[in-house]
């Protein structure tokens, strides 16, 4: 697999990565079975959250491979944390605790990346420049990034905080391209025109941070698979060709999508199946065509104008 740079940090991935939400409800066994494909493949970054399985995730994970041993140079360690039940929280006790509880879940001693989940309203930047800072100095975390945040945010926080933010985790799929829409919709009276993320596209690729995809198979927030799907005859028409022409498999084709784009585009595959993962990572090895992408970019109902 071709290997990226996390943003402009020294840290360098597989430009696939695993999401492991979905490993709460596994057997130590099984979910060493999915990381020890994914290193395979080279996915080498492992994206938690401190919410998935209320935290099952992150020790089903610490209790299936070893996270002090040899296995932990081989692979860059993300979580995330500021979502609480009915609420949001980056103050400085929540972030610095909730990063406490993350390494014990993990059975792991330190973070690649800490990123904050969600924006918070109530964020104070001074205060999560300070856990930024203390978690650094601790050696507890050694890189930051944001979730689902939008350019003024993260300028908001980088006039305090004392290290880059590298990374962006945001919803990206071919079902899902609100940050494209607007860029090749410019000055128009559509609904695709209107800019929901304050130029996220553009912002992160002239400040060098690495756009995390989640969801990158999904429609909607939660509804399911667009492959297979009967809901998009069309798009599935087109991934079937594309995978049919090239020798690969539709999720293979979707994944490629992604990573033709070129912002630094890191899907983040939440699949706990074997080899619906070795499907996503053979995506770095194929090339699309300006046509083959915007082919399927139109596929999936978007217009051009």
């Amino acid at each position: 697999m071709k290997v990226i740079n996390i943003g402009n940090s020294p840290l360098q991935a597989g430009e696939v990565a695993l999401g492991c939400m979905r490993m709460a409800d596994m057997s130590p066994k099984d979910a060493e079975n999915v990381i020890r494909t994914s290193l395979e493949e080279g996915v080498t970054l492992f994206d938690h959250a401190d919410i998935y399985g209320k935290g099952a995730s992150e020790e089903v994970f610490g209790k299936a491979i070893d996270l002090k041993g040899a296995d932990r140079d081989k692979m860059i360690l993300q979580s995330k944390c500021g979502i609480r039940s009915g609420f949001y929280d980056f103050s400085k006790e929540h972030i610095v605790t909730s990063v406490d509880s993350i390494l014990k879940r993990l059975g792991a001693d330190h973070l690649d990346i800490l990123v904050l989940h969600r924006p918070d309203a109530l964020m104070e930047p001074e205060e999560v420049a300070s856990a930024f800072s203390e978690l650094k100095k601790s050696g507890k975390v050694n890189y930051f990034g944001v979730s689902n945040h939008h350019p003024g945010q993260m300028e908001l926080l980088k006039q305090y905080v004392d290290v880059p933010l590298i990374v962006n985790q945001v919803q990206l799929s071919l079902m899902h391209t609100p940050i494209i829409d607007a860029g090749l919709q410019v000055n128009m009276h559509r609904d695709g025109a209107i800019h929901r993320d304050g130029m996220l596209l553009e912002y992160c690729r002239k400040e060098n941070i690495t756009i995390q995809a989640w969801s990158p198979f999904q429609h909607g927030m939660i509804e399911g698979p667009f492959i297979d799907n009967d809901d998009f005859p069309e798009l599935n028409k087109k991934l079937r060709e594309l995978a049919e022409e090239k020798g690969i498999s539709k999720t293979t084709a979707a994944a490629a999508w992604l990573l033709r784009i070129p912002a630094s585009i890191q899907p983040v595959v939440g699949s706990m199946t074997p080899e619906r993962i070795r499907q996503a990572a053979a995506a770095s090895k194929v090339d699309l065509t300006r046509e083959e992408w915007y082919g399927l970019y139109t596929a999936a109902g978007n217009d051009l104008p």
